[in-house]
């Protein structure tokens, strides 16, 4: 059972960069990437009504909604029926429930930590970096 500390209510459109300290919910939309804090096991859920088109790194994701980005959970990612996800996602463990799609890479971690996850700023630089050599 999660207990979320923050809501983002289904009448909420968040623009930019979201960090979050403890465990967030969103039933509204974020348009930018959800980043949780380094060291932290911050839980990131995304109702049945809740839209991100950005990427999303936690210690764990739970997602009923639609994310359009990827997805990287140090711990676990679960995909709930009529979720909806259009990039990859790297996760330690994965729950896949009957009527969740995916459009993209399932990527297991293996036991080893994310590259880049000390820092969510150079997450973003290391990806950047490996997009701007191809």
């Amino acid at each position: 059972m999660e207990s979320f500390e923050t809501i983002v209510g289904p009448a909420t459109e968040v623009h930019g960069r979201l960090v979050a300290n403890e465990s967030l919910r969103i039933d509204g939309s974020v348009i930018g990437n959800i980043e949780a804090r380094q060291g932290k096991n911050v839980s990131i859920a995304l109702g049945r009504t809740g839209v991100v088109q950005g990427d999303i790194y936690a210690f764990r994701v739970l997602v009923a909604g639609r994310v359009e980005g990827n997805i990287y959970a140090v711990e676990r990612v679960e995909l709930h029926e009529g979720a909806e996800v259009r990039g990859d996602i790297t996760y330690g463990q994965l729950g896949i429930e009957h009527g969740a799609k995916l459009n993209g890479l399932m990527i297991s971690r293996n036991g080893e930590e994310p590259e880049g996850l000390v820092d969510s700023s150079a997450v973003f630089q290391a990806n950047w970096a490996k997009i701007k050599s191809r």
